[in-house]
């Protein structure tokens, strides 16, 4: 049973996923066996639903990993739209530029290498939608910054942001993430509810996903 949905609820929503394809199986077996971060198909559907909902052309995502949502996300993009993602290890960056090439997407992608939260203050606005999927202690620090670049009526989606239940003070005994992540989540989730220029709903899928909307200036 997972901490966050009961595993047999897990399975079932898997089943019910036929958006995925060869390439995607295939990218998610090899991070399984790397042991890279990569979302759940299921919360790779919700991401392509949210950015078909916003008619999204521009896409910011923080944490490029393999590639593997990067798909997701720009194959809900028009041709001409654009996902610009951010990822500080070199050796992903290459892995994840010929994961797009082989799912047929890297004419709408743009990698940058570096740390994405200095990477933020170079890239131009606004977004339509930003997939944050970066370190965890960098989430609030570069909470204002990704607020601004993206226009009103613009989604920020956040991943990770129940940690595996560890969020809720005692429900795992004994704790097996670190500390520090912990405490900057719980902070972020506190921050992304109260910001009058948010609303934000937190989805319990997987390991929790906040979807918080930019109200208007």
């Amino acid at each position: 049973m997972g901490q966050i949905v009961p595993g047999a609820v897990e399975r079932y929503l898997a089943s019910l996923n036929r958006q995925s394809d060869a390439v995607l199986l295939d990218i998610a077996r090899a991070g399984a066996t790397a042991d890279l971060p990569l979302i759940d198909a299921e919360v790779g559907v919700l991401l392509r639903v949210l950015v078909t909902a916003v008619g999204a052309r521009r896409v910011l995502e923080i944490g490029t990993a393999a590639g593997y949502s990067g798909i997701w996300i720009a194959r809900a993009l028009p041709a001409d739209g654009l996902l610009l993602t951010m990822e500080l290890a070199p050796e992903r960056v290459t892995m994840a530029r010929a994961n797009f090439e082989r799912a047929g997407v890297a004419e709408r992608v743009h990698v940058m290498t570096g740390d994405a939260s200095l990477l933020v203050n170079k890239v131009a606005g606004p977004f339509d939608l930003i997939f944050q999927d970066g370190p965890k202690q960098h989430y609030v620090p570069m909470l204002d910054r990704l607020i601004a670049l993206l226009r009103p009526g613009g989604l920020l989606v956040t991943d990770n942001v129940l940690w595996d239940g560890e969020v809720v003070p005692g429900y795992v005994e004994p704790p097996r993430r670190d500390p520090a992540d912990t405490a900057a989540i719980v902070e972020y989730n506190r921050r992304i509810n109260s910001d009058p220029r948010l609303t934000t709903s937190i989805v319990p899928l997987r390991d929790g996903v906040a979807v918080s909307v930019r109200g208007p200036e």
